[in-house]
């Protein structure tokens, strides 16, 4: 009683936010009393709102109140210290997703313990008669659960302690006795056993999921950094390339400014000779010029006519060329070269461009696509449920086991009319288009020759010619499967394969890589032949049947 009294004590002295004995008490208008630090914290959060609340009845206030010191409460709490008894610790308290005791009034302990006779949970104090009295002996303790209610059975309310293996589903014995009296029943504790194996399978079936994914994830980061690495050192080599490219125009530039500037030189040289040249004779004609211009003026007759004869004498013819500059001609024509330059390296570097856009996009792909399956357990990762078209089937061609199967049958078929139906061949499609993924299935061919395919939608079907065939266009690609060889066709090119005879044939399917991969099916999976191109539209699995030959689509978990 002593204890029960110290927790009530506790209890209601404690702060219902931080859980603890108050420090600081001060009580709000409600009655409710809080720490100062707790409940001035929770309302500086919604100081945005203008409204306060209390944390426990949820009564608001506004303004906001002013906090004042409970000086009598603080001295209660003060003296509860000093008894030298510790407050039960926050943790023993029920919080969000706890398990509450059953017995605790007020506010509620965490239950550590449930007992499946009383349909009741315990805290660590309310627990103990179930340890001490001998009228709790036979009952069943369990850690703490929670809607215990679930354990009875809705019609008996009685404990669910017998699981029916007919209707999978737990009862109690009254059950067993009435609506469940002829099924296959057993205790839960037998059926947990059971149940507890198959558990312990699929816990080692995950764990080694989960290695298998990690095995995954550790080599996609060596994929993921050996890539980085590779990147590092072609960005590197790039630059170097690109600085030698760089370094190589800036060579043609410096040498086409060059062979401007000497042609630009020896234009001018030339110019400046013919004009000292001009300027040569100019000065010559000035100064015979001047002589004459003397001889005119002379009174002396004698001294005129024995001169005139030199100094009338014609100019002798310069001898110099004519010289002409096109300036404008020269440089528009080297501009156009220049710029002639310019567009041609411009337009092919926009072609390697995209030449290496395409091989950069294609090489980190490949470098982070998933592995391929390497065993019959991964292909079956991917294996996908199949069946039969009706309206595809020619009439020799007989459906059975839920359009799983068929077989090539002397009889006709009574199938109606259809656009999709083959007329002259016995070929059959599945219904379901493949695209955007990878696909596994597994074919058993018996009786004799088939031909095991897929094809897209528009493959023909009415004509007579080898077009409507598995294999005979660029629509389909098949595996023609004998007694005693394999052969591959498609866009009618074929291949021969030498292999021993496989009862199953598995056919694997990546649309996105562009593969389509034949294997033959025993201990191990062995490659017949892969198909290697880039699938644009949906492809449907088909088989083509020889007589006495059946085809089954195998039921893959």
């Amino acid at each position: 009683m002593a204890e029960a009294n110290i927790l009530v004590a506790h209890d209601q002295f404690s702060c219902s936010v931080c859980l603890d004995l108050l420090k600081d008490p001060v009580t709000i208008p409600c009655g409710h009393s809080y720490c100062m630090g707790c409940i001035k914290n929770c309302w500086d959060q919604t100081d945005h709102t203008g409204v306060y609340s209390c944390p426990q009845c949820r009564k608001t206030f506004t303004p906001r109140p002013v906090l004042c010191r409970n000086t009598m409460l603080a001295e209660v709490v003060e003296k509860l210290k000093k008894t030298g008894l510790n407050p039960p610790p926050a943790q023993s308290y029920a919080g969000p997703g706890d398990v509450t005791c059953d017995v605790c009034t007020g506010r509620k302990f965490k239950a550590v313990k449930s007992c499946l006779t009383c349909l009741a949970s315990y805290c660590a104090t309310h627990v103990k008669p179930h340890y001490e009295g001998a009228a709790f002996k036979r009952h069943k303790l369990i850690n703490a659960i929670g809607n215990l209610e679930q354990k009875l059975c809705a019609e008996h309310q009685r404990l669910c302690e017998v699981f029916c293996r007919t209707d999978q589903t737990c009862i109690c014995w009254r059950c067993v006795d009435e609506e469940h009296k002829s099924h296959d029943t057993v205790s839960a504790e037998a059926e947990r056993s059971v149940k507890q194996k198959q558990l312990g399978e699929t816990q080692t079936e995950i764990q080694q999921r989960i290695q298998e994914r990690l095995k995954e994830i550790e080599e996609l980061k060596q994929a993921v950094e050996t890539l980085k690495r590779s990147a590092c050192i072609e960005i590197k080599e790039s630059e170097k390339i690109f600085t030698e490219l760089i370094r190589s125009i800036k060579k043609i530039h410096t040498e086409v400014i060059e062979l401007i500037g000497a042609n630009e030189k020896a234009a001018v040289n030339q110019a400046e000779r013919h004009m000292k040249k001009l300027e040569q004779e100019i000065a010559e004609l000035r100064r015979r010029n001047t002589e004459l211009k003397q001889l005119s003026k002379t009174e002396d007759h004698i001294h005129f006519l024995q001169n005139f004869q030199s100094l009338c004498a014609p100019p002798e013819a310069g001898d110099l060329p004519s010289v002409t500059f096109n300036t404008g001609i020269f440089f528009e024509a080297v501009r156009k070269a220049v710029s002639e330059l310019k567009d041609h390296i411009e337009d092919f570097c926009k072609g390697e461009l995209v030449k290496i856009t395409t091989t950069v996009n294609e090489v980190a792909v490949y470098s982070l696509q998933a592995p391929e399956p390497r065993n019959r357990a991964e292909f079956l990762k991917y294996s996908c449920q199949l069946t039969l078209d009706p309206n595809t089937a020619h009439i020799n061609l007989c459906l059975s086991e839920g359009n799983r199967k068929v077989t090539r049958s002397g009889q006709i078929q009574r199938y109606p009319d259809h656009q999709e139906r083959f007329d002259c061949w016995a070929q059959v499609l599945c219904r379901e288009g493949l695209s955007g993924t990878r696909c596994y299935w597994e074919i058993e061919c018996s009786g004799g020759v088939a031909d095991i395919g897929v094809t897209y939608k528009g493959i023909s079907r009415k004509e007579e010619d080898h077009s409507c065939l598995l294999g005979y266009s660029n629509k389909s690609w098949s595996l023609h499967c004998s007694d005693s060889s394999y052969t591959v066709r498609h866009n009618n090119k074929k291949t021969g394969i030498t292999g021993p005879r496989y009862p199953r044939i598995g056919v694997y399917l990546d649309f996105n890589a562009g593969t389509l991969s034949f294997y033959g099916v025993s201990d191990t999976m062995t490659l017949l032949h892969r198909f290697q191109t880039t699938f644009t539209e949906p492809l449907y699995p088909g088989f083509r049947l020889y007589f006495d030959s059946s085809v089954t689509i195998c039921q893959l978990n």
